[in-house]
């Protein structure tokens, strides 16, 4: 979406989740799909996307999946977990595609995961393979996203074309309220996914993420047990589990265990914690004593209300809270065309 907003002709993805491809497909109509393990990703499939005449720029971009790099993560962090070399599949694609420009995402905690290690041997692969190689953490409250959401971006030119880092676009961040307000309130485990809205949008950045719609579609809540609908009744905004009565936290072996983010209600008036697993962390509206909607979240996350999720509840919620925000994304794909 990010690359799409910044005038790119996106030709392929690569998807192996079967629910997060559908939602791709759905999305981003003419682009191909390929909804299968990058493994089997080879030079047949670059040789029938990439038909484009010599003088385009070629982009490649994505994000190599990240667990075992979050912070949240502690067991992950290892040179022996297999999930942290998954990278290498993309630095595959690099080497047999070379395009002009090659973009990696990834959480901030791959900069410190194993000291470095992770970081340095992606950069090493990328500079002997003839690019010029930048690495920033950028905020995404910074360029419009209402969520405080850091996120690592490692950007190779094969052609040594210099790259300065983005500057925020904002002094004032946008809010949880500014974001969310207009949608409709909505119940404990609702399921009827497609809404009208509930009043005016209360900001111009609603305003264009609804495009002059009357209804939008993904307005669906985890089903949470009554003993946890109490929980959120203790909580106030910017409150986590701290606030939670002892005698409605006996299931927790010790809950001051807890982490941090645990029952964490959202603030109107800030912008978002970054959403992560919200709906493991039961992350909750600010006023409803309920989780947030997949509608909600993608509002968070800056896409569009035309962008329609697919696939049960849980699979939506995974799809939103993985993805870079597009107004974000967006920032990177714009500093790339600027010097070309």
């Amino acid at each position: 979406m990010g690359a799409v907003k910044a005038g790119i002709d996106v030709k392929a993805a690569v998807e192996a989740d079967i629910y997060a491809a559908q939602t791709h497909a759905h999305n981003n109509r003419t682009t191909k799909v390929f909804a299968d393990d990058i493994v089997k990703f080879d030079k047949n499939q670059l040789k029938a996307i990439d038909n484009a005449p010599g003088d385009k720029i070629r982009i490649l971009f994505g994000g190599p999946p990240c667990q075992g790099f979050s912070t949240s993560n502690i067991r992950g962090r290892r040179l022996d977990n297999p999930t942290n070399w998954l990278f290498r599949e993309y630095l595959r694609i690099v080497k047999t595609w070379m395009p002009d420009w090659v973009i990696i995402e990834n959480v901030k905690g791959l900069i410190d995961t194993q000291k470095g290690f992770f970081l340095d041997h992606i950069k090493s692969e990328l500079s002997d393979s003839g690019y010029t190689v930048y690495h920033w953490v950028l905020n995404s409250a910074d360029f419009g996203v209402p969520q405080r959401r850091n996120r690592l971006f490692i950007i190779g030119s094969r052609h040594g074309i210099t790259l300065v880092k983005p500057k925020p676009v904002l002094s004032k961040y946008l809010t949880v309220k500014e974001a969310t307000a207009d949608l409709p309130d909505l119940e404990n485990g609702a399921e009827k996914s497609i809404r009208p809205y509930k009043c005016e949008a209360k900001s111009l950045y609603a305003e264009q993420l609804r495009g002059g719609r009357k209804y939008c579609a993904n307005h669906l809540v985890t089903k949470n047990a009554s003993i946890v609908i109490e929980r959120y009744k203790y909580i106030p905004q910017g409150g986590n589990w701290q606030y939670i009565p002892d005698e409605l936290m006996t299931n927790y072996k010790d809950k001051n265990n807890c982490h941090t983010g645990i029952y964490y209600r959202l603030k109107d008036n800030e912008p978002s914690v970054v959403l992560g697993n919200y709906r493991k962390n039961m992350l909750i509206h600010p006023n409803q004593h309920r989780g947030l909607s997949v509608r909600e979240a993608a509002r968070l996350q800056s896409f569009p209300d035309s962008y329609e999720f697919f696939g049960s509840i849980g699979f939506q919620q995974q799809q939103v809270a993985n993805a870079v925000p597009p107004l974000l994304a967006q920032k990177i794909f714009v500093t790339i065309m600027g010097v070309n």
